[in-house]
């Protein structure tokens, strides 16, 4: 069985599983990014669900690359799933250990792997070779089952001119003439025609702005492409400046990059906080997150004006090395706007310069990456749907037939027999699961639904005001509003709601009823009549309020069922 519980008709929380009678391959196990409806949200997550139920299978994760949306979602994996061992390239390791760290989880089996390891499990092996990303130690995998050979691209782009260690294009090829019954490749760039730019242009460009900068220079960028951020430093000590690093996640890549040798930048050229007041400007070189306008991010608050070491001043250039992703247009434009404001020269990725290219292979790479490894069947992952049937209209372009290509869903689920693959009738739930910053269990979906609905439909109160010793509501509810009609123009509506409640209690009030009974009374008879009349659905809260002689009796009643209980635990003991 083949299946994806994330990474299929989205960019980002990757998560492809391999299964074959009581084991489980898992191939990454990444997050995805909220986007602004997604009110509180800090992540989405894969659901875990079908690997839950079945944890008494062995599970393997194998991770192909050290990005957030390949490994962000492995605390929570771990908190809920049986994982015996996890996989991974040197720098992904350094990446998912400061991850574990922070979150105190300690005991985690992390195994390094390189292009020369080999993973035997009873049913899987497991070999790899080296692809081209924009961070170190990414790899693609070839997988032997007993039905057939898979190949994993991970995310790659093909870059003749690399600034590190190049593809193994040998290896692929020979892969291809062993044979590949199925092949799961990286669509994300499917709609951009040729090869992508080599990201020794990109380098060459920065050096070129480094050189010509006459002021300080902020250069904005994902931290998560270390090449880049090492291309930076490097361009910025070869032309005297020196550097300092904002923004937690890019210290971490610097840190991590710095231990591992990647950035070869000695600790004499970075600058301290206090140091900026008294470096000339055009010695300094500052490096920071919020690429992509982040609210919260250290280019957002320098734009502001509200960062604490940083102010704006004329003749600062600010160098963009990043695209927009979709969806960031409007925020970037916003942080762009308060920079030329401040007078600061500002440059972005234009027909003009090549301040930035992909990670992720465009239609060119991908028809090379098809004829190396030559699969019999393919499947497109990582990737919007758009992104996945381009890439099957490229794959149908060199050869493999229309019928062998599937385009699936999260949960969908492939069936691999005899080198024969097909779709199954079958489907795993694979829904997002909504986390926010103090949910590690990564459960709190309930609670973010119910965020939503506030903000959509708002709240009503009613509160009811009941003697329990007679069983007996003592006035009409009072209904009170938030967020669901404006009271003022709504009077009528909410005088005839509280009839309809207080009429539907008195009928259910007849005979003894409970307090979740009252409960289940009010929102069964209220919210179908507030649809009915609003086309809105509020979140409905019933508040009881007990009469106080009544609440005494319950109290007295509680204390003494209170007090048999011990003295009959007490007779036990004796």
């Amino acid at each position: 069985m083949i299946y994806a519980l994330g990474g299929l008709g989205e960019v980002g929380k990757n998560m492809y599983c391999i299964e074959h009678l009581n084991e489980i391959l898992i191939v990454d196990a990444g997050v995805l990014f909220p986007e602004e409806n997604l009110l509180g949200v800090d992540y989405v997550i894969p659901d875990f669900n079908y690997l839950m139920r079945h944890n008494h299978k062995r599970k393997v994760l194998v991770i192909t690359h050290g990005h957030e949306d390949h490994i962000g979602g492995i605390p929570f994996l771990l908190k809920q799933v049986n994982i015996e061992a996890i996989y991974a390239p040197r720098f992904a390791i350094a990446l998912i250990n400061r991850k574990l760290e922070e979150r105190r989880m300690r005991g985690v089996k992390l195994r390094e792997i390189n292009s020369d390891s080999s993973i035997q499990m009873e049913h899987f092996t497991v070999g790899f070779f080296d692809t081209i990303h924009s961070i170190p130690d990414s790899l693609g995998l070839l997988i032997t089952t007993p039905n057939g050979k898979i190949v994993h691209t991970g995310d790659f782009k093909f870059d003749l001119t690399p600034v590190a260690k190049n593809a193994d294009y040998q290896k692929m090829a020979f892969i291809g003439q062993l044979g590949v019954t199925m092949l799961l490749s990286d669509s994300t760039n499917s709609g951009i025609e040729d090869f992508s730019i080599s990201e020794k242009r990109v380098a060459n460009m920065i050096l070129e702005i480094t050189r010509k900068a006459s002021g300080r220079l902020i250069v904005a960028t994902f931290a998560s492409n270390m090449y880049r951020v090492a291309q930076i430093l490097e361009a910025a000590v070869q032309c005297g400046r020196k550097v300092i690093v904002l923004g937690r996640s890019m210290e971490n890549v610097v840190t991590i990059g710095r231990k591992l040798g990647n950035i070869k930048i000695p600790e004499k050229c970075f600058l301290t906080p206090e140091q900026l007041s008294t470096t000339p400007a055009n010695k300094i070189c500052i490096v920071c997150t919020g690429s992509q306008g982040e609210p919260l991010a250290a280019l957002s608050r320098i734009a502001n004006g509200t960062h604490r070491f940083i102010k704006l001043i004329p003749g600062d250039t600010i160098v963009f090395s990043s695209s927009p992703i979709p969806g960031n247009a409007g925020s970037v434009n916003t942080v762009l706007n308060k920079l030329f404001r401040a007078g600061a020269n500002v440059l972005t990725k234009s027909v003009l310069n090549d301040l930035h290219t992909t990670g992720h292979a465009s239609q060119e790479e991908q028809k090379l990456m098809l004829q190396l490894i030559k699969p019999k069947y393919f499947m497109p992952i990582h990737g919007e749907y758009k992104m996945l049937k381009q890439h099957r209209d490229t794959a149908v372009e060199v050869g493999i037939p229309p019928e062998n290509i599937f385009t699936c869903a999260n949960g969908d689920v492939l069936l691999m027999r005899n080198e024969r693959v097909f779709l199954s009738s079958m489907r795993i739930q694979a829904d997002d699961i909504y986390v926010d910053g103090n949910d590690i269990s990564g459960l709190s979906t309930a609670v973010l639904k119910d965020r939503k609905i506030l903000a959509d439909n708002g709240l009503v109160a009613v509160i009811i005001p009941i003697d329990s010793r007679t069983n007996s509501i003592l006035a009409k509810p009072v209904i009170v509003s938030r967020g669901f009609v404006f009271i003022k123009d709504s009077q009528g509506l909410l005088k005839e709601a509280e009839m309809i409640c207080y009429n539907a209690l008195k009928e259910r009030m007849a005979t003894k009823i409970t307090f979740s009974d009252i409960k289940n009374t009010v929102r069964s008879s209220l919210e179908p009549f507030l649809y009915q009349k609003t086309h809105r659905n509020p979140i409905v809260i019933p508040v009881i309020l007990n009469s106080k002689e009544a609440m005494a009796q319950m109290q007295a009643m509680r204390q003494a069922r209170f007090q048999q209980k011990q003295q009959k635990e007490t007779a036990e003991e004796a």
